[in-house]
């Protein structure tokens, strides 16, 4: 089978497959393909990505062409209808990631540890959470095929006891059905042992069967595939009547490095593909309000991605090709009815993809990328492919309604017709690539949330769980903190963490993985400590916040603090007490210890924090020499006192006019000594002075 050794799987092996039936008859010459495909996938690793899939899809054609002539006409047809999801499969190969949480054994002790265990894409993984339960191996409808109830089975947990986590073979049925069967049973979780040693694949859903779409969407309990070794030691261990614990953990399953996260939606416009693709249209309606909170809060970043595959070079001029592609074969999709003599084309849906890529690049251009959220939606509406809607002029509409610059958005999207790449596409198709930690893009939908692919279904809490968990602690925006999606442990006992009750201060602080014990801030000022046991305030300020956990008192209208501004010295009791001055500080009695008010005149008395010190005679206390004084020689000092200093006055006033005086007379003398000279000897400064007995005698 070309698709035997596909990493995701919806059905088991032996269950017919009609893209398998059509090749099976050319088996050969697909399994060459097939290998040559793997040897190229896997040597040429260090090449560009675009390179790589363009030498598969060539090296496909000519394998094709090959075969053509093998090939009825009617049955060529078939084969070309089913030419872009064998692209995809083949695509695959190259690299897919299965996304993994970790299952850690708790008892028995001899299979104690920890495994990994490959995320079921369906029902609702706890991310950013973890599970404990019991696992149970039914004795009966050991493949969970059918429904318990047939056979009475039942999978409550008692109150108080543990969760039960049904283990289940691999085999005869969807995977789907057999984690449903199990919920209605009432199990918490299931555990998938595969019947085939070989690397953990990802549990899918069936991609075009009504039948399973009611069920599938109602899944909600979270489920994952374990290796068939790992699952023997599992009913070996529940045989030999063990009880056999275990941890489900999906903390981290989505990287959380900071306090801002990317993710992207793999997505497609088409409305008429299906189950999933009703799914997804329901998503995006109702995620758009979270999504667009976190996006205008700058909590996240966003992107939408569309998948395409490329029309095989030797085939561009055929119907097909033409009816499903743009750019001369760069760029494709399926025929959304899967026929080509009616309906929409591949190429429509192509055509509707780039403009929504378009609306996203010309509306993050300004600022405002969340407006793909408000067009996908409202052309999901306006212009379904059922009505016979989905067009161009139903999409400017939509364009129109949002004030949407129209002119960049056709600039963006350049001319499908023209013989050339599309930059736009081009780099989606790159894109579909994994890189680092991420897989290729080979499931349609899916999430990636901080380079993660994400698993499980599409459904508003569930995927807002996973976008929460890859916030770093305490980084969450408030949505992430809703009863919605997580529960608040600081509620129950403050989680085990330090609080002061009287200043109603508390070190527990709400995360979406869980509470966290650390010293907080308050007003500036920082507190610190272990968090769970002790916490105090430090620095400057720390008085201000309940008297930096230091002794205080108040009586009488006084009151008295212990606490200390410096981080030497924290708590010290004041002057007139004595104690640790943390939880007490006693009143010294100045007066019993004769500290203070021991002259042969004085009389003491004690007081709350201090004394007071009268003398007899009518003597005046002074407290700083603790001595008592006469007050009339007190009076006399004081009275000398202000002679003193009203004499010094007049002598410093009398100095000053003396000075000013001999400044002025010293000023007057030398302007009259000048005049005088300058009658006789005419100075450089001084005009000259005519000589006016000369003039009388003329």
């Amino acid at each position: 089978s070309v698709f035997s050794q596909s990493r995701t799987r919806t059905v088991e092996p032996n269950h017919p497959n009609p893209i398998l039936i059509i090749f099976s008859l050319f088996l050969g010459k697909t399994l060459v393909v097939k290998s040559r495909i793997s040897k190229l996938t896997s040597s040429s690793s260090s090449s560009s990505s675009s390179s790589s899939s363009s030498s598969i899809v060539f090296l496909y054609s000519f394998e094709f062409v090959f075969l053509e002539s093998e090939i009825s006409k009617m049955m060529k047809k078939q084969l070309l209808c089913f030419l872009p999801y064998l692209l995809l499969s083949l695509l695959s190969e190259a690299r897919f990631v299965v996304e993994k949480n970790s299952l850690s054994v708790t008892s028995p002790e001899s299979i104690k540890g920890t495994h990994d265990s490959a995320i079921g894409n369906f029902g609702i993984p706890q991310y950013g959470g973890s599970m404990a339960g019991t696992v149970v191996y039914p004795k009966e409808n050991q493949k969970s095929c059918k429904e318990f109830s047939d056979f009475s089975i039942s999978f409550k947990s008692q109150p108080g006891a543990l969760p039960i986590f049904l283990l289940v073979d691999r085999g005869d049925c969807f995977f789907a059905l057999k984690v449903w069967n199990a919920q209605k049973a009432g199990a918490s979780a299931v555990l998938v042992a595969d019947n085939v040693d070989e690397p953990l694949i990802t549990m899918d859903t069936p991609e075009e069967d009504v039948s399973s779409a009611k069920y599938i969407e109602n899944i909600t309990i979270p489920s994952a595939l374990v290796t068939k070794g790992f699952g023997e030691k599992l009913k070996k261990a529940i045989s030999g009547g063990d009880m056999v614990n275990l941890n489900l953990d999906w903390r981290e399953a989505v990287p959380h490095p900071d306090d801002r996260v990317e993710y992207e939606l793999w997505t497609n416009s088409n409305d008429e593909c299906g189950v999933k693709c009703d799914m997804l249209m329901e998503f995006v309606k109702d995620f758009k309000g979270a999504a667009q909170i976190l996006e205008k809060g700058g909590f996240t970043q966003f992107r939408p991605h569309y998948i395409t595959w490329y029309c095989p070079h030797a085939f561009t001029l055929s119907r097909q090709c033409k009816s499903q592609c743009i750019n001369k074969g760069r760029y494709c999709a399926p025929d959304p009815e899967q026929d080509f003599s009616s309906g929409y084309d591949g190429k429509d849906v192509v055509v509707e993809n780039l403009r929504q890529l378009c609306v996203y690049k010309v509306a993050n251009e300004t600022g405002k990328p969340w407006v793909w959220w408000d067009y996908v939606t409202d052309f999901q509406i306006r212009c379904p492919m059922k009505e016979k809607k989905y067009n161009k002029d139903c999409a400017d509409s939509v364009i129109k309604s949002l004030g949407i610059d129209s002119k960049k958005l056709d600039k963006c999207m350049g001319d499908p017709d023209a013989d050339m790449d599309n930059p736009v596409l081009k780099e989606e198709q790159d894109a579909q690539v994994g890189k680092g930690s991420r897989g290729d893009v080979t499931i349609l939908p899916t999430l990636v949330v901080n380079n993660r692919q994400y698993r499980g279904k599409l459904e508003r809490s569930a995927v807002l769980k996973a976008l929460c968990s890859g916030f770093e602690e305490t980084t969450e925006p408030a949505i992430c903190l809703s009863t919605e999606v997580e529960s608040n442990e600081c509620l129950d006992n403050n989680g085990g963490c330090w609080q002061d009750k009287s200043a109603n201060i508390t070190a527990c602080k709400d995360t979406f993985r869980g509470r966290v014990c650390e010293c907080p801030t308050v007003d500036g000022v920082r507190f610190k400590g272990d968090g769970y046991s002790h916490c105090e305030p430090s620095g400057p300020g720390r008085c201000t916040i309940n008297n930096g956990g230091c002794w205080h008192e108040e009586r009488d209208g006084h009151a008295f603090s212990a606490c200390v501004d410096k981080d030497i010295v924290k708590c010290q009791c004041p002057p007139g007490f004595k104690g640790d001055g943390i939880k007490k500080c006693e009143d010294i009695n100045e007066c019993k210890e004769k500290k203070a008010c021991q002259c042969p005149e004085c009389s003491c008395k004690n007081t709350w924090g201090s004394y007071e010190c009268s003398c007899s005679g009518g003597l005046l206390y002074i407290r700083d020499h603790d001595t008592c004084i006469s007050k009339t020689g007190a009076q006399v000092k004081s009275a000398w006192a202000a002679v003193w200093l009203i004499m010094l006055s007049l002598g410093l006033a009398a100095g000053g006019a003396y000075l000013v005086y001999k400044y002025r007379l010293r000023q007057y003398m030398d302007s009259e000594i000048r005049a005088i000279m300058a009658q006789y000897m005419p100075l450089d400064s001084q005009p000259e002075i005519p000589n006016h007995v000369n003039d009388e005698r003329a």
